[in-house]
């Protein structure tokens, strides 16, 4: 098991390098931002000035080289916006978007497991067949519509949720939280559901699968043969077997959903950082733009390990696999 976490850390670590360097070359060979920042009636010799002063003179190879170097020591520059470091104003970002996520897949996961296990274990039913029509909505229906008639029908005709900003917070271990508060969870609603709806329609259709490629199992046979009771049979042996895949699945959503939250958050003005990354793409903020991506490459590359470490405990073949080589 050492072996094989000392290998997944050393791929990692490689797939983050090789990631600074596309990143970096990616978002820094499109537009000038100092023709974004100072006005338009500056002069050439101004234009330079501000060139130097951000370090674009210089060319593209020793840009990169500060970069690695700075980012080796947790810096990842400063923001031509904001005029702070680029770390700092994401973290100050990230608890909207990480509790918009939690939201979502705590959602996805108390209706989508319950839901698609029933869809697989009694698959003829009316219930289950409108349980898996409704998924398909779920896959097709745009984030962004769904958003925008949440809108027009819970807040503005009926005037049951607000539409826009995160409300009310409460000051908990040091971090503002929206969990805390009627007026913050009100506000939460929306956009969490709006964000869990292609989760949750994701979560029903892996977990009925699963179940229905379980059930003919000769594991299941036996377990009924020796008098089990049938909710054990299903709370223990089938509901095991089909975590494994839903765990892998959801763990790189749940990446997904931080790291690509900026629809939801632009259509109900959530302060989080995808309303960050969509302002500063607007206004050429390379040093903002580069530390978003690599902070979204980091948590992908952790979490796939989070997964990976996860399905080794659920799997005992796996264990098996991993002691072998």
């Amino acid at each position: 098991m050492t072996a094989w976490i000392s290998r997944r850390l050393v791929q990692a670590l490689l797939i983050v390098l090789a990631m600074t360097a596309i990143v970096f070359v990616a978002v820094n060979v499109i537009g000038d931002p100092v023709e974004v920042l100072i006005s338009q009636d500056a002069d050439e010799m101004e234009r330079d000035r501000i060139r130097q002063v951000f370090g674009l003179d210089q060319p593209l190879w020793k840009q990169y080289a500060k970069f690695v170097g700075e980012a080796a020591r947790g810096n990842l520059g400063k923001s031509f916006v904001y005029g702070e470091p680029t770390l700092k104003v994401i973290v100050e970002r990230m608890p909207a978007t990480l509790e918009l996520a939690i939201a979502a897949m705590l959602l996805a996961i108390l209706l989508g497991i319950p839901l698609g296990l029933y869809a697989g274990l009694r698959p003829n039913s009316c219930f289950s067949r409108g349980v898996m029509g409704a998924s398909i909505l779920g896959f097709s229906l745009p984030t962004f519509w769904v958003g925008l008639l949440f809108i027009m029908v819970f807040a503005v005709q009926l005037g049951w949720l607000p539409s826009t900003g995160r409300g009310e917070t409460a000051l908990v271990l040091g971090v503002h939280w929206s969990f805390f508060t009627v007026d913050g969870l009100r506000h939460l609603l929306l956009p969490a559901v709006t964000l869990a709806l292609f989760k949750i329609s994701l979560v029903i259709r892996l977990t009925r699968a699963g179940v229905r490629e379980v059930m003919p199992q000769e594991f299941i046979k036996f377990a009924r043969a020796k008098g089990l009771k049938e909710s054990r049979v299903i709370g223990v042996h089938v509901f095991k077997n089909i975590l494994i895949p839903v765990v892998t699945v959801m763990g790189l959503e749940f990446a997904s959903l931080i790291a690509f939250s900026v629809v939801t958050e632009t259509i109900f003005a959530w302060p989080g950082m995808g309303k960050l990354i969509i302002d500063s793409i607007n206004k050429l903020d390379r040093p903002m733009i580069v530390a978003y991506l690599m902070m979204t490459v980091v948590l992908f590359v952790t979490i796939n390990l989070i997964v990976d470490f996860v399905y080794t405990l659920l799997d005992p073949r796996v264990r098996i696999d991993n002691s072998a080589a």
